[in-house]
């Protein structure tokens, strides 16, 4: 397995035991989560951390903090809507 493949499969793990942790699970739509994962992935190496790809970056530390996968908004929108708005988690 390569460095890459490693580092998808430690973050898929990381998020399916969140998930459940937290009573949802990930998108069952593998296109989805494994295109999640690798932004997930490709953001963390531009930017040094897992960002949501569904929120921006604004290089402030204190409000980009929030936007770390799962988000704090992550929780709210499944409550709320189902799944959270990147559709990486869901009810």
């Amino acid at each position: 397995m390569t460095k890459k493949q490693q580092e998808f499969e430690n973050l898929l793990k990381k998020y399916q035991n969140y998930a459940k942790k937290n009573g949802f699970r990930l998108n069952p739509d593998k296109k989805i989560t494994e295109t999640l994962i690798a932004q997930l992935i490709k953001r963390k190496n531009k930017f040094g951390k897992s960002y949501c790809p569904c929120r921006q970056v604004t290089g402030n530390e204190s409000v980009d903090k929030k936007n770390i996968c799962p988000c704090v908004s992550c929780k709210k929108e499944i409550e709320e809507q189902g799944h959270c708005h990147c559709f990486l988690f869901i009810k």
